[in-house]
């Protein structure tokens, strides 16, 4: 028995000799893996991503991601923010993306800044649409975050009805 105690504590001062795994810790870039909001689910606060969101629930508040999709069955209410958007589902507040995708099922009640706009036919959006001003350097990599509805850049838009648009698109 004492052979064995002693012959562990060889072993142990071996093994601690050699390398020891470590983890590779978290990247800051994404794996591609979503974070998923399902159908029976309602968040009501605001969403902050590096990565990809996909929402078939409900988010009552600002979104903020690098990739959002809005399935067919959800709704959000708030402000986008994201390199690309794709819409199927309902979305009541200001997009602003460089890639903005709305489906035949999209409805959208708020307006969408966009690089590149994509509509399919029979998408609904109710609101202004205007293209990113870009930023001179070259070097926007995220778009900038909205105003919100309430502020100055946003208070004309609720005085202006005869500017918005009711938009039912038709194949291009």
């Amino acid at each position: 028995m004492f052979s064995r105690d002693s012959k562990s504590s060889d072993s142990s001062s071996t093994t601690s000799s050699e390398p020891t795994y470590a983890p590779k810790p978290i990247a800051a870039k994404t794996t591609g893996v979503p974070s998923i909001i399902s159908p029976d689910l309602t968040i009501t606060g605001d969403l902050k991503s590096n990565g990809d969101i996909q929402i078939d629930g409900t988010v009552e508040g600002d979104i903020d991601s690098r990739l959002l999709t809005v399935g067919q069955g959800a709704k959000v209410q708030g402000s986008i923010v994201a390199e690309t958007v794709r819409v199927s589902g309902k979305v009541e507040g200001q997009i602003k993306a460089k890639n903005v995708t709305l489906d035949k099922t999209a409805r959208v009640i708020g307006d969408v800044t966009h690089e590149s706009l994509t509509m399919e036919a029979g998408a609904q959006l109710e609101g202004r649409v205007s293209r990113l001003q870009s930023a001179g350097n070259g070097s926007s990599d995220k778009v900038a975050p909205l105003h919100p509805a309430g502020s100055a850049n946003g208070s004309a838009q609720s005085g202006t009805s005869g500017s918005t648009s009711s938009m039912q698109s038709s194949a291009f």
